[in-house]
């Protein structure tokens, strides 16, 4: 009997369910986007374009970016069990995110570095050429983005019940941004290479690349913004902090119960772990019953419960 009531008390720190569509679609779009990055950049470098090379070369960068989302994914997935991950694996996937928005504030300083150098240098460019593939750059990156589409529709659908909570995938978002930043510079890639055939404007193909380059290094602060808050813990401003102490201060056990501490971080995409102390003048108060308090909010997985008895 003992040995069955210790064994009630186990329990494992898994808290988040992964997204294994996602991680098939990240790693399908890796494999896209390295293809289409070898193509563009050769024929970049052919038919002499800034904005195909630039194109390409930044998609050398989300090839790599893309790929530590998949990785992260799969990281997570494989070490769900281990008991040296303290509240599990979930961070892995959002690491992911920060490091890929780091790689697009990388992207961003090259194309806006060789878009300034070829203002000041301008090449002769095959412009025919260079919109074709251009193009076919474009319905590459439109192909991976429904991909990557699918797969937080998917999430999404298997998450409905769960939406009050405002928690994303920031390991997807990532890689779909790095997607969508592809298009947007095959677009940019397209406009500037049409306005130089056209009109003879080659003053635009360099143009097009710092803008291209102002738009994604703010995608990519955005990004950074999410990831490092998750990072660091920074949940205090949380609407699960204030339902923690709705339940544990008004709840129908609380009586005089007052949070003296409280901690409340995020173990998953919608769901947290929280400590807290507590000072009542109820000695007949247990953690048991608190964690019944807060059972009613089941985005709370992991409770840790200290009590102290005030005299008198």
């Amino acid at each position: 009997m003992h040995q069955h009531n210790l064994a009630a008390w186990s329990h494992d720190h898994v808290f988040d369910a992964g997204n294994p569509a996602a991680e098939r679609g990240t790693r399908a779009v890796m494999w896209i986007t390295l293809v289409m990055m070898v193509i563009e950049i050769t024929t970049g470098w052919w038919f002499n374009s800034m904005a195909l090379l630039a194109d390409g070369w930044h998609m050398s960068s989300h090839a790599v970016a893309i790929g530590l989302s998949a990785f992260a994914y799969s990281a997570a997935r494989r070490h769900a069990h281990d008991p040296r991950f303290a509240f599990g694996t979930w961070k892995i996937e959002v690491l992911g995110g920060f490091a890929s928005a780091i790689f697009l504030l990388g992207v961003a300083a090259v194309m806006v570095f060789a878009s300034v150098e070829r203002i000041f240098s301008p090449q002769p460019i095959q412009y025919q050429e260079a919109l074709a593939i251009a193009a076919v750059g474009l319905v590459v990156n439109v192909v991976c983005a429904v991909i990557l589409g699918r797969s937080h529709d998917h999430h999404h659908d298997d998450h409905h019940g769960h939406d009050h909570v405002h928690g994303h995938d920031l390991n997807l978002k990532a890689a779909y941004i790095h997607v969508i930043a592809d298009a947007l510079t095959s677009v940019l890639a397209i406009v500037a290479l049409a306005g130089g055939w056209l009109y003879g404007w080659a003053w635009l193909d360099p143009a097009m690349g710092i803008v291209g380059a102002a738009l994604v290094a703010s995608w990519a602060r955005n990004l950074l913004a999410e990831t490092g808050r998750v990072l660091l813990d920074r949940e205090m401003d949380h609407p699960v902090v204030q339902e923690i102490r709705e339940a544990v201060e008004t709840g129908p056990e609380a009586g005089d119960t007052r949070i003296a501490d409280l901690h409340v971080w995020r173990v998953g995409k919608r769901t947290y772990s929280c400590a807290l102390t507590l000072v009542t003048h109820d000695p007949a108060l247990t953690p048991k019953q608190v964690h019944e308090q807060l059972a009613q909010h089941e985005e709370i997985v992991h409770a840790t419960i200290e009590i102290h008895l005030c005299p008198g």
